[in-house]
């Protein structure tokens, strides 16, 4: 792991991470949330937080007050705010890099909270903005990064 570097949590992580059909993602999803817990290395941003909330509620069916436990417990980690310049930033990758709006968001987000990595399946593993680089959970483990284990 490059020195100090923190992981940008996507929306799909973390609906994984409460998914009971997909056992595999669930527990993968856990490695690396328990790991940056640990670390103290994790970021997100609200946008996260709030399709999080959006899709958990709707789509999977999870309760709401338990989307609303995760929303809490994941603010801890003072998540990125949409600002002006946030937006500026993110029509700048969608320009550069032709990504979609939220997907742009997502990186000028994740370069905001100064991450080196971006935690995310919607993205191809590798890829690099600038100095954030995709990282998709299913296909690594935190130990590969300088995490510790299990």
């Amino acid at each position: 792991m490059r020195g100090g570097d923190s992981f940008f949590v996507d929306t799909n992580v973390l609906l994984y991470s409460v998914d009971s059909s997909e056992r595999r993602k669930r527990e993968q999803a856990w490695q690396w949330l328990a790991q940056l817990w640990e670390q103290g290395n994790g970021r997100i941003s609200w946008q996260v937080l709030h399709e999080f909330y959006a899709n958990a509620t709707r789509k999977m069916r999870l309760d709401s007050s338990r989307a609303r436990a995760v929303v809490r417990g994941y603010a801890e980690w003072t998540p990125v705010e949409v600002t002006l310049g946030l937006v500026e930033q993110a029509w700048l990758w969608m320009d550069q890099a032709q990504l979609p709006y939220w997907d742009a968001l997502i990186v000028a987000a994740a370069e905001r909270a100064g991450s080196g990595w971006l935690l995310s399946e919607d993205f191809q593993d590798g890829r690099r903005f600038g100095s954030l680089t995709v990282l998709n959970p299913l296909l690594h483990h935190p130990g590969e990064y300088g995490l510790a284990g299990e």
